[in-house]
């Protein structure tokens, strides 16, 4: 007799949705920790987790690889339009930088497409922490998940 387990399936589409208008917060699972690539993501709700070991601040460029992920309340306590502020070090190292002026800089700090992706791909919490907090509101029932990745 084999034995199976019911899990609760959601596609990364509607999870992005539900934390978006819950927070109002820039939010894509897919694109975090380096980007996921298809499948599934399984996570119990609730659960566990101490965001201690999170970040406080990162770097502000984009896929950053060596930062990425910061503590539920840094997220929560940042204003997704405000623009970012790398050190001149940092947006020369940026793989998605490729002014040559002061002018450039300031550009590319302000545009709406790069705070974007800098939240998708670097400034975001740590998917239990939302979960448990989504549970905590009443958003989500207790249970085991699967988060299909899909694209």
């Amino acid at each position: 007799m084999i034995k199976i387990k019911n899990v609760k399936m959601i596609e990364v589409s509607d999870w992005d949705k539900l934390v978006e208008e819950t927070y109002g917060r820039i939010y894509s699972f897919q694109q975090q920790d380096g980007c996921k690539e298809r499948g599934v993501v399984n996570i119990r709700i609730p659960d566990e987790f101490d965001d201690e070991e999170m970040n406080d601040t990162i770097p502000e460029v984009i896929n950053h690889e060596s930062e990425m992920g910061v503590k539920f309340n840094v997220w929560l306590n940042r204003d997704p339009k405000e623009q970012l502020n790398p050190s001149k070090e940092e947006l020369k190292e940026c793989n998605y930088y490729w002014g040559k002026s002061e002018e450039d800089d300031m550009k590319w700090k302000q545009d709406i497409s790069h705070i974007n992706m800098f939240w998708e791909r670097n400034f975001y919490p740590n998917v239990q922490m939302v979960a448990n907090d989504l549970y905590k509101k009443g958003l989500i029932e207790a249970g085991e998940y699967s988060i299909r990745i899909d694209w």
